[in-house]
């Protein structure tokens, strides 16, 4: 198997925090939708959380079960095609996964499995919105040049994309996704974050 590339930072690592503050106070079953190389899954494992880690693609679920506890349960599919427990669930998580699905099914099957009083947490790329973005765009080229000259300094292990991770340009802008999701989920929140991402957050109702 080829080696990954050091995920202790990169733009979806960088966001796991804003994504572990989400999760509602009793948080003991959480299905991350799109796990990749299963690091964050790896990381909830170790806070004593059981995940079920969804991934569609073989050569990310083969990489995830050689890096996660026998404690996460690794699924190769579509979680369109799954029997989710509806409300099974304290939590829904998902990095960089939103954008390549149907928004508006997605969010609504996701928001089935949560059970009353839990979460949906998503980090997703946005397409670029200018000129309407032009300032926070300007400001991440900046900070990611700085971050890039902070590693080289400290000598820090390469960062990059996973090796067969899949690839897809994002569609919709933040307020194209903002309008559309608050359409699917009302009470939805729906933040552009600084290095090309988009934050999706809603809490069920009860």
């Amino acid at each position: 198997m080829r080696p990954v590339p050091d995920l202790s930072w990169d733009h979806n690592a960088h966001y796991w925090p804003l994504l572990l503050r989400a999760l509602p106070p009793r948080c003991d079953r959480v299905l991350e939708v799109g796990c990749g190389a299963g690091d964050l899954a790896a990381l909830l494992a170790r806070r004593g959380v059981r995940v079920d880690a969804v991934d569609r693609s073989p050569e990310m679920v083969a990489l995830a079960r050689a890096r996660v506890p026998p404690s996460v349960r690794v699924v190769e599919a579509d979680v369109a095609d799954l029997d989710l427990p509806a409300g099974g669930y304290d939590a829904v998580v998902s990095v960089s996964a939103l954008h390549h699905l149907p928004l508006e099914p997605a969010l609504r099957t996701w928001a089935a499995a949560v059970r009353p009083g839990g979460v949906l947490a998503a980090v997703a790329l946005p397409r670029t919105d200018l000129p309407r973005e032009l300032p926070v765009e300007a400001l991440a080229a900046v900070a990611h040049c700085a971050v890039g000259v902070w590693r080289l300094l400290r000598r820090a292990p390469r960062t990059g994309p996973v090796p067969g991770m899949p690839v897809r340009e994002p569609e919709l802008t933040v307020r194209e996704v903002r309008r559309r999701a608050r359409a699917a989920l009302p009470g939805v929140r729906v933040r552009r974050l600084l290095f090309w991402r988009y934050s999706l957050v809603w809490r069920r109702p009860g």
